[in-house]
């Protein structure tokens, strides 16, 4: 079987790595679609339209099942791709949301993510089905993806920027912090050393 991936750029190659390291008998297609990165500070219908092509063109490719690596094209693209393609079609922010879920100590989450993520509330709105109790408090980080695709991971700027972001969620002493834009877990090191509290 082959698994088409695709995402705004680089870190759908985060979620590449992982399917390859747990099921190495399939083949992979990834698709990093770089020339129109960030998608973040797009409209929710240029994401749409970019997730439909990036399907297309992976399914000419011969991808047998999709996975969106790109939380912005899955918080706003995840219905209309299943309903226009018939392959099945998986992204990354129902598990996630499932999985913080499930840890009955976790009370306070913090969310970083594109504009575009957090403003859909995807994230919120899977935790609450499953953890109406906890906390959620998510914070749009427009810069980190560009720093990212420019390989900017451990500059003096990039830790500033960092700092920034991250100060309302330190203020609200979270206890998970969900990275909800696979370009995140490349600056992990950085966003651990400022706050301290990870997940992926």
């Amino acid at each position: 079987m082959k698994i088409g991936i695709f995402d705004s750029g680089l870190g759908g190659l985060t979620v590449a790595r992982a399917i390859v390291d747990t099921m190495p008998a399939y083949d992979i297609i990834y698709f990093g679609d770089t020339a129109r990165t960030p998608y973040g500070s797009k409209s929710r219908e240029t994401v749409i339209q970019y997730a439909c092509e990036n399907t297309e063109l992976l399914i000419q490719k011969g991808a047998e099942l999709i996975v969106m690596a790109c939380n912005t094209a899955a918080s706003v693209a995840t219905d209309v791709l299943r309903d226009k393609y018939n392959l099945p079609i998986f992204e990354v922010i129902t598990p996630a949301a499932s999985l913080v879920a499930s840890f009955k100590t976790i009370r306070r989450v913090g969310i970083i993510g594109t504009r575009a993520t957090i403003n859909s509330n995807a994230y919120t709105e899977q935790i609450a089905k499953h953890r109406p109790d906890i906390k959620v408090y998510a914070i749009p980080c427009p810069l980190l993806v560009p720093l990212v695709e420019e390989g900017w991971i451990d500059k003096p700027e990039t830790r500033m920027i960092v700092k920034k972001y991250l100060h309302p969620l330190k203020v609200r002493q979270i206890d998970t912090l969900i990275l909800a834009c696979t370009h995140y877990p490349i600056i992990k090191p950085v966003i651990q050393k400022k706050l301290g509290v990870v997940s992926q």
